[in-house]
């Protein structure tokens, strides 16, 4: 094969130019090394010369890099080979760049979400050769783009909306204001002949038990001699003549598995080969895996409205999502690794789709593909986020080049089933003002309604498009009404309590969360504040989002006390959380199929913060992601009000048929039967079924004693008639039995009276330890069984230290009464 490639990641500096407030000792540093891919900032941090901006205060000391140019510079051998043409190849540049090679210019790049290819080979000498990227700072940058398209609404601070790049880097009401610059994807030097290989756009389908596949080859060419592409896939081959630059090779593939997204079937993929030849040898070629699957989304109207539902291989799903953002701050240090242990806690929370949200960026192959590979569905939003954007140039042509790019690259992977054409700017102009604000000047209408979907059509007709998020198809209402369309609720978390979520009957939700602070072990490394507390200096620059901490302890004191100690206001607010989402999951459970799905935010952190996420900045779990992982599960039994009562709805998201007796009790608080139901049920696969209490099941005699619960073979529900705070609970007594396990340790919880919201918070315990369930209810006398996994050795006192067990009664009654049986933990494994 004749394409070679060299990376150029090896022996670059950085040195700071322009830009006011740069300390001295980075002048005085001159050119630092520097790590492509990677940025100015994490380069700066290695040198020794700034402090690691996620801990304390120290954002606000960097606040110079972002209006500081930087220059990189590589100085690197090369020798000719004869090739007919060398590119330097850029996949990331962030943001505003000029590049040139031995003193000549050879390219301007303004865009962070696009690559840039140019064509070198007259540059280069034979022996040294000297590369340099200067970035212009991107605060004044964005600031210097606003005036010439004219200023337009955006959510935060900075014009991110002026200019392409990455928009929470300039901070967000969950993210630090970073606004670095650098090489953040790789940089090569390919070397070929002929011709090469330069897009491959495989386009699938179905017709019965066959597969259709139209794979789509782009070609670019260094002579005119006649080429092949030949495409190979399970066991068959396909070879046509190019003479130009384009082609399309269409295979049928008989009785093909399908991909099926997780819970539905196995996510099959079939290896695809795409080989471009001439007479001489194999010039190119590009392997890749893809999956027969079809999708669309129905939107067909209906009495109640007009559903989103989303339907693979015509199964509806009935979404569990999570919103995802970048998952670091600076992108370029998450690597195939950590894409994979993010995507395994939302397995564990029972999510089956991860919305990639339009402030972020166009995620790597590695996200991606680990998707594809274990059924994860995922939807990309176009990114373009709380914000008008201008339709006139220079915006307007980068816009159009980085979706086609990323649509392009994109359509190979069969998880990929939502292109969206925005995150919250058809409410931005219908909801927030911005008409009068616009004076007539331009939006994005154009994007969302006309550019990206005819992108769509013409390079991934196989994947689904909805024009933003929230939106109302047809357009017969606002974007954001729960009877069409999909909404996202945030009056709750900013004015209202979260009990009201079962106001809404949404037809589709794809945003809605709830606050709360990092695991201890997280906030305690990224904070040092003496003492630590809401409303100290580190904590409140790790509390990004308006009235932050105000509207954290509004959503709080109707449901417990606000603590005065730092750990159990830690705990009150994770818990209040959880309870928050959890309930909303479960209400809307509830609703289907008038509902069709739910995308909590958010999934994860890209630093250590107060915030939405189920996962923290360290990739910790939170309590809510043990909400997600109950009120997501495949069979779900819970008790909503119903026409003036209570009634248990039965979900059933499996593929198979849920039958038995379901037992409903009303009890007091020490495990007395006041009033009992039973009804034989049988719920269908994929099907939902209530169950109303009789009267005196739903009828308390006194509210603050009593609960009731339903159960169906594991599944039970929890319904009790007052809040923490109003009802009669004790400090949590419970006995603890420690022991060693083949994944970590075993504890196996005894309660000696009713301990609701029981979690182990293990983050203190070993720095990698991760529970298996949390937010457990307990009758006197019965017993939970949790493993965590850790490789670190454990002793059972250390489950007895203040701060490891914990539950909804520690916020009302006090600290928990713990005896630890004996034998301690044995060193070493089972």
């Amino acid at each position: 094969m004749t394409v070679r490639t060299r990376m150029l990641h090896e022996g670059w500096v950085v040195r700071a130019g322009a830009g006011r407030r740069v300390p001295h000792a980075v002048r005085e540093a001159g050119a630092i090394p520097a790590t492509v891919p990677g940025s100015v900032t994490t380069d700066l941090l290695a040198a020794g010369l700034i402090d690691d901006p996620f801990l304390d205060d120290n954002e606000r000391l960097q606040a110079w890099i972002g209006a500081t140019d930087f220059t990189y510079d590589l100085d690197f051998e090369w020798q000719d080979e004869g090739q007919d043409r060398v590119d330097l190849v850029f996949d990331g540049l962030d943001t505003v760049a000029t590049v040139r090679l031995n003193g000549e210019h050879v390219l301007s790049s303004r865009n962070q979400h696009r690559s840039h290819r140019v064509p070198v080979r007259q540059l280069l000498r034979a022996g040294a050769n000297a590369l340099r990227v200067g970035f212009s700072a991107p605060v004044p940058a964005a600031g210097r783009a606003e005036q010439q398209l004219g200023a337009r609404p955006h959510v935060n601070h900075h014009p991110y909306n002026a200019i392409r790049k990455m928009a929470s880097g300039f901070g967000w009401d969950w993210g630090i204001d970073t606004a670095t610059s650098g090489i953040w994807r790789p940089v090569r030097l390919e070397s070929w002949s002929g011709a090469r290989l330069a897009a491959v756009r495989p386009v699938v389908s179905t017709d019965g038990a066959d597969g259709l596949l139209d794979v789509h080859v782009g070609i670019e060419r260094a002579d005119e001699r006649p080429v092949r592409v030949t495409v190979r896939i399970a066991g068959l081959e396909e070879t046509v003549d190019v003479a130009g630059t384009e082609a399309v090779v269409s295979l049928r593939v008989p009785d093909v598995h399908r991909w099926w997204p997780r819970g539905f079937g196995e996510p099959h993929r079939y290896p695809l080969m795409v080989e471009l030849s001439d007479d001489t040898g194999v010039r190119d070629e590009r392997p890749l895996h893809i999956g027969f699957r079809d999708v669309r989304i129905d939107t067909t109207p209906d009495e109640a409205g007009t559903p989103l539902r989303l339907l693979v291989n015509e199964r509806l799903v009935y979404v569990r999502g999570a919103n995802w953002i970048p998952d670091d701050a600076f992108p370029h240090r998450v690597d195939r690794a950590r894409y994979e242990r993010r995507i395994r806690q939302a397995e564990g929370a029972n999510v089956n789709l991860l919305r990639v949200w339009g402030g972020g960026i166009y995620e790597s192959e590695d996200f991606y593909d680990l998707c594809d590979e274990r059924g994860m569905l995922t939807w990309q939003d176009f990114l373009l986020a709380c914000a008008a954007y201008a339709e006139e140039e220079p915006l307007r042509s980068e816009i159009e080049a980085e979706a086609r790019e990323a649509v392009t690259r994109l359509a190979a992977h069969p998880s990929l089933v939502v292109l969206n054409g925005n995150n919250e700017n058809l409410e931005g102009f219908e909801e927030w003002g911005w008409p009068a604000r616009l004076d007539g000047a331009t939006w994005g209408a154009h994007y969302y309604h006309k550019l990206f979907p005819a992108l769509v059509a013409e390079l991934a007709p196989h994947i689904a498009y909805t024009p933003g998020s929230p939106f109302t198809p047809g357009g017969v209402s606002r974007p954001n009404d729960p009877d069409h369309g999909s909404v996202h609720i945030w009056d709750l978390w900013n004015r209202r309590d979260w009990p009201d979520y079962r106001e809404y009957r949404p037809r589709f939700v794809a945003e809605f969360g709830w606050q709360g602070p990092p695991t201890w072990a997280t906030l305690t490394r990224a904070i040092h504040d003496d003492p630590l507390s809401p409303v100290s200096p580190g904590m409140q620059v790790h509390q990004k989002a308006i009235d932050g901490d105000v509207k954290l302890t509004a959503g709080l004191v109707a449901h417990t006390p606000v603590p005065r100690d730092m750990r159990d206001w830690v705990w009150a607010m994770q818990l209040n959380q959880a309870r928050a989402v959890g309930t909303a999951l479960e209400h809307f459970r509830s609703l289907a199929p008038h509902n069709a799905g739910a995308i909590v935010w958010q999934l994860n952190d890209d630093w250590p913060v107060v915030s939405w996420a189920a996962v923290d900045g360290d990739g910790r779990e939170k309590p809510l992601l043990y909400a997600m992982k109950h009120a997501f599960a495949d069979r779900l039994v819970t008790i909503q009000p119903r026409d003036g009562g209570l009634a248990a709805i039965l979900g059933n998201e499996s593929e198979d048929a849920w039958w038995g007796l379901l037992e409903i009790e009303r009890l007091a608080s020490d495990g007395t039967v006041r009033a009992r139901q039973t009804e034989q049920v049988d719920v269908p696969p994929r099907g939902t079924i209530a169950v109303a209490l009789a009267a005196d099941v739903a009828a308390a005699t006194d509210p603050t004693d009593e609960l009731v619960r339903a159960r169906l073979g594991g599944a039970d529900a929890w319904w009790f008639f007052a809040d923490l705070r109003d009802a009669r609970l004790e400090p949590a007594r419970i006995d603890l039995s420690v022991r060693a396990a083949a994944e970590g340790v075993r504890v196996e919880v005894t309660a000696r009276n009713l301990v609701r919201d029981l979690a182990l918070l293990v983050d203190t315990v070993a720095p990698d330890a991760v529970a298996d369930d949390a937010l457990v209810h307990l009758l006197p006398g019965e017993k939970a069984v949790f493993v965590v996994t850790t490789a670190h050795p454990v002793e059972a006192d250390a489950f007895a230290a203040g701060g490891v067990v914990r539950s909804g009664n520690d916020l009302v009654a006090g600290a928990p009464e713990l005896r630890v049986a004996e034998p301690a933990l044995a060193e070493g494994r089972a």
